[in-house]
């Protein structure tokens, strides 16, 4: 995990591996609430592998000739794992949906019903996995390793780093793009998604990406697999500006990021975020996961700010998971901690020469971000670890927005994605 530097357990990882096959990593969303059966929206219940939540999204969209805009989901799901969720066609019936349910690649469609209400980002309870580690040395150890793990994470929490998937494993490029974006350097942010191959891509991809450098933006666009649909996107937007303007300005580089999904463009400040974020909760983790230390912001299970609270009962309430130190997630409006913590909060900064108001983004406000407080660290339930004869199976369920990785991460000491 990027800039995650901690471990809270001190057990001897039993290493292996993951995603081995596809099927080894299960997830499923765990709702806030189910569909009625009754309403102008319809709610889809759609089992996937090998793809990513929002291009799902943007192919049901193709298939129905409708606005993305009309689409809705709970939360992203992993592209390398088999996963289960909702999601939804506003104004839409059964009947249009059933449509095109042959017609969606690696898309098995499970239920599909109407509902009142539309599906928005973030209405979710948490998520439910079964991943199974392979390749370990000693399996009949190792579950109860990995049993040991759980169970001291059950008492503690886990420490709350963001995935690789915020960032991308073979190409850790998100984050990058959103740095530009918070120093004001539009292009730059453009160049950096655009171009700028990474060693372990494919060829044809890095030399789709060193033609962009070149200024080949037409050979680029050629040379590039439909794959990079993203990328494509953009080099479209910016060949139709050159043909209209002339030239390239900087005016052009904001109308093509802004031309991205929403999703995705607002997706690269929030990894630049949750890459200091990581490294926040990297050097507050060493003062104790599920303690208070005076400084310490605090917020509830609604993620609200706990202004008020008795010193002498604070770290019981931490212990029963009704409250949790956080990080920050740097923004405009952010509060940073006091004391010790703070000090370690504006240290982040200092190495990465950032300041809050840089978050304001100026020239892409809408890409912009206030930033909040984070819990530090997350609660884990329903959890078991089996041995089986391809290798440990475990299973747990997690909160909204948080990791399995962080909870495997635990269990193989190893930076697994």
């Amino acid at each position: 995990m990027l800039n995650a530097e901690t471990y809270e357990t001190n057990n001897k990882g039993i290493g292996g591996s993951i995603r081995n096959e596809r099927e080894d990593f299960y997830v499923e969303e765990i709702p806030l609430s189910l569909p009625s059966g009754n309403g102008p929206n319809t709610w889809i219940f759609i089992e996937k592998i090998g793809r990513n939540t929002l291009d799902v999204v943007l192919d049901i969209a193709k298939e129905l000739k409708i606005s993305r805009k009309r689409m809705g989901f709970a939360g992203m799901k992993d592209k390398t794992a088999r996963t289960r969720q909702w999601l939804c066609v506003s104004n839409s019936s059964v009947e249009e949906i059933q449509s095109i349910t042959d017609k969606l690649y690696n898309v098995e469609v499970l239920d599909i019903k109407q509902n009142e209400k539309k599906l928005r980002i973030g209405q979710l309870v948490g998520n439910k996995f079964k991943i199974l580690i392979r390749n370990t040395d000693d399996p009949e150890n190792d579950v109860e390793t990995a049993q040991d793990v759980l169970k001291q994470l059950i008492e503690t929490g886990v420490p709350n780093y963001y995935g690789w998937q915020r960032f991308g494993k073979e190409r850790s490029n998100t984050h990058v793009v959103g740095e530009y974006l918070v120093h004001n350097d539009v292009k730059g942010a453009v160049d950096a998604y655009i171009g700028n191959p990474y060693p372990k891509e494919r060829e044809h991809i890095k030399e789709a990406r060193s033609l962009y450098d070149e200024g080949k933006l037409e050979e680029a666009y050629q040379t590039m697999p439909g794959s990079m649909r993203y990328e494509k996107m953009l080099l479209r937007e910016l060949l139709n500006l050159q043909r209209r303007k002339g030239e390239l300005t900087e005016k052009s580089y904001i109308i093509a990021i802004e031309s991205l999904p929403k999703p995705l463009k607002r997706m690269f400040v929030h990894a630049y975020q949750s890459y200091l974020f990581n490294k926040a909760v990297s050097e507050r983790a060493k003062l104790g996961l599920n303690k208070y230390v005076e400084g310490d912001i605090l917020i509830d299970n609604e993620e609200h700010l706990v202004h008020e609270f008795d010193v002498e009962t604070v770290e019981d309430r931490i212990k029963n998971f009704e409250i949790h130190p956080t990080s920050p997630l740097y923004g405009t409006k952010v509060p940073l901690a006091g004391g010790v913590v703070g000090k370690l909060e504006q240290q982040v900064m200092d190495e990465e020469n950032i300041k809050l108001e840089e978050f304001e983004c100026p020239k892409t406000p809408r890409l912009g971000s206030h930033g909040l407080r984070r819990a530090m660290r997350f609660k884990i339930w329903d959890v078991s670890a089996e041995m089986t004869p391809e290798g440990v199976l475990t299973e747990f369920s997690i909160p909204k927005g948080c990791y399995a990785t962080a909870v495997l991460r635990e269990i193989m000491k190893e930076d697994v994605y």
